[in-house]
């Protein structure tokens, strides 16, 4: 079985991106692997600080190295959106195959030195394990949104700049970075959310020359998602519309089976639903 280190070069090379998708529970991962296999795509799954409290960090770790194992497919798991050195070494420990730490409310300096710490401890353990860094501000929720995040800029001064990523990368090291380029994390509502800055994307990754990775890329245009694969993306994270889907399926379930008491008959439908958004992205990703 390839790395992801490996997996990530060869969607570089090919211009096309690994899907990252998020789990809370045992029914999306299932639904999220489903769609990879059947595909035949790598697939990553994620699990930010929120999640693995809910689920266990260990156990989130076996149950994807399970699945690995059952289906004989590249399934890799990621410590999305850590806050902490503590928080991305219990991570590695348990045999994550990357990492996220996630400075962007920290200062410059700060953020550098905890990122420098990450990359020498993943290092230590396994040169295999990805370290990855996001430089700039898209926010923290993971929601349908009435608005831009507070705090979050997403005009063209305020994205992340060439200059100050080649800084930031020299000095820590990371493997990928996730840039500002017009992206939030969730989603707006009746629509879709504001353009990516696809021409920033080109130029931090021919100047940086590392895999970049797109986060927030719920509600984003299936064009400005491909433009930015084009352009040096080889991640695209998704998270809020997976919720949505099983949240809306599920409450649609609860309506037409208000008697029903077996959790896996009334979760069948939102598990089917998330499958369903899965597959949609893959071949966005990959263009199917």
């Amino acid at each position: 079985m390839k790395t992801l280190r490996q997996t990530v070069k060869e969607a570089l090379e090919n211009k096309v991106a690994i899907g990252h998708f998020n789990i809370a529970n045992l029914e999306t991962l299932h639904a999220i692997v489903a769609a990879a296999v059947k595909l035949g795509q790598p697939v990553i799954i994620g699990t930010a600080e929120g999640e693995r409290k809910f689920i266990g960090t260990e156990e989130a770790a076996i149950l994807v190295k399970t699945l690995r194992a059952k289906y004989n497919h590249p399934i890799y798991l990621n410590a999305d959106h850590t806050y902490s050195f503590e928080g991305v070494k219990e991570a590695i420990d348990a045999g994550y195959d990357a990492v996220i730490f996630d400075g962007t409310k920290l200062p410059f300096e700060e953020n550098i030195k905890i990122t420098k710490q990450c990359v020498e401890y993943a290092r230590s353990v396994n040169p295999d394990i990805l370290v990855e860094a996001e430089l700039g501000f898209i926010g923290a929720a993971s929601q349908v949104l009435d608005c831009i995040p507070a705090g979050v800029k997403i005009t063209e001064e305020f994205l992340t700049k060439p200059e100050e990523a080649v800084r930031f990368l020299q000095e820590t090291g990371v493997d990928m970075l996730a840039p500002a380029v017009g992206n939030i994390h969730g989603m707006l509502k009746g629509g879709i959310d504001p353009a990516l800055n696809t021409k920033r994307v080109g130029e931090i990754a021919e100047t940086t020359k590392v895999p970049l990775v797109l986060h927030g890329a719920s509600g984003n245009s299936a064009e400005d998602i491909k433009a930015s694969i084009q352009n040096g993306v080889a991640i695209v994270h998704v998270n809020t519309e997976l919720r949505l889907a099983y949240r809306n399926a599920l409450e649609q379930s609860l309506k037409d089976m208000p008697t029903e008491m077996a959790p896996y008959k009334y979760l069948a439908g939102a598990v089917e639903a998330v499958e369903k958004v899965v597959e949609e992205k893959i071949k966005i990703f990959t263009n199917k």
